[in-house]
């Protein structure tokens, strides 16, 4: 089996009779009756928004690392995005809406599901398992990290972001406390970067893009890649913020 489908299940062609552990289809009307095609399609879609997010956001986190000499690489990037005109309106259209229906969805998919990757221990049947657990792990880590960085638990928290000093906060968000800077975000960063490539591989499935075994398995290495590229964005992130504890200087 080529390296690709032991993470994004690209060995071989999809197969809807193999991977029986998406929710039944007297299970899904439920939701949204005869419109349910429809709703799958826009949580497709909406997770492909908020998976190319993830994307910038990963890489603007990873400017971290160039520290803050000859410039604070990431406190400009950081000023820039905050500069955009109608901010919130932009963060609610194409950030928080999108990833509020995914998840929402996304839950009645994982909890109307039938999953059988125990009695059929296929290669797409795991995938779908661990980008079902995946997800609800983000549903609590992404919370944390939101309502955490916007001072949800305090304006004085260790953990509250301020733009305004983006490098410093953002390092002492994640390095206070060891739980959260050892386990949280390393778990966060696997579990987010691991259901972006596996979602936008079966995403190029959902909207007929990759029909051909050769074109799933072409598509497998390019979203392989992405995997790689933003978990290492993610870890690089990280890296800067254990190296420069305390503040970058």
């Amino acid at each position: 089996m080529h390296f690709p489908s032991l993470l994004l299940g690209c060995g071989n062609t999809y197969n809807a009779s193999v991977s029986t552990a998406t929710a039944p289809d007297y299970a899904l009307p439920a939701i949204g009756g005869k419109h349910h095609f429809l709703f799958r399609r826009l949580h497709s879609l909406s997770g492909i928004a908020f998976g190319l997010y993830v994307m910038v956001h990963l890489l603007v986190n990873a400017s971290l690392i160039q520290g803050t000499h000859p410039t604070d690489i990431y406190k400009i990037q950081v000023q820039k995005i905050h500069s955009l005109p109608f901010l919130m309106g932009v963060e609610w259209a194409l950030i928080f809406a999108p990833i509020i229906y995914h998840t929402i969805y996304g839950l009645w998919i994982t909890f109307t599901g039938q999953p059988n990757v125990g009695s059929y221990p296929y290669a797409k049947n795991i995938f779908y398992f661990f980008q079902r657990l995946s997800a609800l792990l983000l549903v609590f880590l992404l919370a944390f990290h939101v309502l955490s960085m916007k001072g949800v638990f305090g304006a004085s928290s260790p953990l509250t972001f301020d733009e305004h000093e983006p490098t410093a906060t953002a390092i002492r968000s994640i390095t206070t406390y060891g739980f959260v800077s050892y386990v949280v975000y390393p778990l966060f960063i696997l579990c987010a970067c691991y259901h972006l490539a596996n979602g936008f591989w079966t995403a190029a499935i959902t909207w007929g893009l990759t029909v051909s075994k050769a074109s799933q398995r072409r598509w497998g290495w390019v979203c392989l890649l992405i995997f790689l590229f933003t978990f290492a964005c993610g870890m690089l992130a990280l890296v800067a913020a254990w190296t420069h504890k305390g503040g970058i200087t």
